[in-house]
């Protein structure tokens, strides 16, 4: 991103009311979804969609081409010049399809409550392409059968270009139902001004000298995760025993904490409220950009986790092959560059690193280990915890609350 200003990450901070795109804010975000998915009908792993069995090669055999694509995302998500986004202006004038994008969805649970009832009664939503992250709605969106397995045999530049770290998660083995959207880390950021030591670990989070000026997330998922990464403890095999260690070691920081943020977290650091905090790679990498250079992003030695934004064509779509004619032609190094050079995350194809230098003369955004991360980086970084069902979603913020609440 070029040019003053605060960038599309803090814009979007602000147009989506600071809502972590991880879903509803802590204290108050679990029992949220607890409500919306019980008024769904839907508590628990939900059924598994089998009653609504497709056989998918032949539904990609006859589906039709045709000339729409009604696209939601979030807002302040793609390349935009007042309003008008190059990448879909190449996209219509590759394919001769038009877009409908739409920037509506300001939360995974409010999206997934809004569009569940429709896809549990097969109706349309008048979606054909959404972008949800990977956590408890979307793996729920998998096991009702609420969205489209993908024919890869028309995604070639996915297999071609996308990165390794977005093939084959585990939140959706072999990419069979997603390809990702945009990529990011959550680790440490600090401001050097408070703070003149390198900071290298969770481990210093308890350093007595921070006491009353550490944030953390409000996000129970990000929450629960920092603590097992503190503790040597992979979050995507961790059991319950672990989740009470990672509450164990919470509590331990928790004198020290100054409060439990959303996305304003980063006015905290820039203004000194917090001087060292959880955070999100592509606020870093933004906030640097509009005036706060000096601000540090840190993969600590144990780790960080890694988030992904996904494509998705729920079912009873109206344009299904215009929907994945976008996600093959959004996977090039031109294309995914283009956004890339604006939304500042972490892009899923690394070969638009060249181009973004190259074609675009962004050095800033194409130098960036918070956009084009190193391969060291990547094997740092580690998926979220993939709940079986609500039970285990629920015993998790159970214990991650108490930490919050103390």
């Amino acid at each position: 991103m070029t040019g003053g200003g605060a960038g599309p990450d803090l814009l979007r901070g602000l147009t989506s009311a600071r809502v972590s795109r991880r879903g509803l804010l802590a204290g108050g975000g679990a029992a949220a979804l607890a409500a919306l998915l019980a008024g769904c009908s839907i508590k628990g792993s939900a059924a598994s969609g089998a009653e609504n069995a497709v056989d998918w090669t032949a539904f990609w055999k006859d589906a039709e081409a045709t000339k729409q694509l009604n696209f939601a995302n979030w807002p302040l998500y793609i390349d935009s010049d007042h309003g008008k986004s190059e990448s879909l202006a190449l996209f219509q004038q590759a394919t001769g399809i038009s877009v409908d994008y739409q920037a509506v969805i300001q939360d995974n649970a409010t999206f997934y409550a809004t569009v569940s009832p429709i896809l549990r009664a097969q109706g349309a939503t008048g979606y054909d392409l959404i972008v949800m992250t990977n956590g408890f709605e979307l793996t729920q969106m998998i096991k009702n059968g609420f969205v489209c397995e993908l024919d890869h045999s028309r995604l070639p530049n996915f297999a071609a270009n996308a990165g390794d770290s977005v093939k084959d998660p585990t939140y959706d083995p072999g990419n069979k139902h997603s390809v990702v959207w945009q990529t990011g880390f959550t680790g440490i950021a600090y401001n050097p001004k408070y703070i003149d030591r390198e900071i290298t670990s969770f481990q210093d989070l308890l350093d007595p000298a921070f006491a009353g000026r550490v944030g953390l997330m409000s996000d129970n998922t990000e929450l629960g995760s920092l603590g097992l990464l503190a503790n040597g403890i992979a979050p995507e095999t961790s059991t319950p025993a672990d989740w009470r260690k990672a509450q164990a070691w919470l509590r331990k920081l928790r004198p020290s904490v100054t409060g439990f943020y959303d996305q304003s977290y980063i006015n905290k650091l820039e203004n000194g409220d917090t001087w060292i905090t959880q955070a999100w790679s592509g606020d870093v990498f933004q906030a640097q950009q509009s005036g706060f250079e000096d601000l540090q992003f840190v993969t600590p030695e144990e780790g960080q986790m890694m988030w992904h934004d996904n494509l998705m064509i729920p079912r009873q779509a109206a344009n299904p092959v215009a929907a994945l004619e976008w996600m093959d032609f959004y996977y090039t190094p031109k294309i995914a560059g283009i956004v890339e050079d604006w939304v500042n995350y972490v892009c899923p194809v690394p070969g638009a690193e060249a181009y973004v230098r190259d074609e675009l003369d962004d050095a800033t955004v194409a130098d960036s280990p918070l956009v084009f991360p190193d391969s060291d980086v990547l094997d740092r970084s580690h998926e979220f915890r993939v709940f079986e069902n609500y039970d285990e979603y629920s015993e998790w913020n159970g214990i991650f609350n108490a930490v919050v609440q103390s």
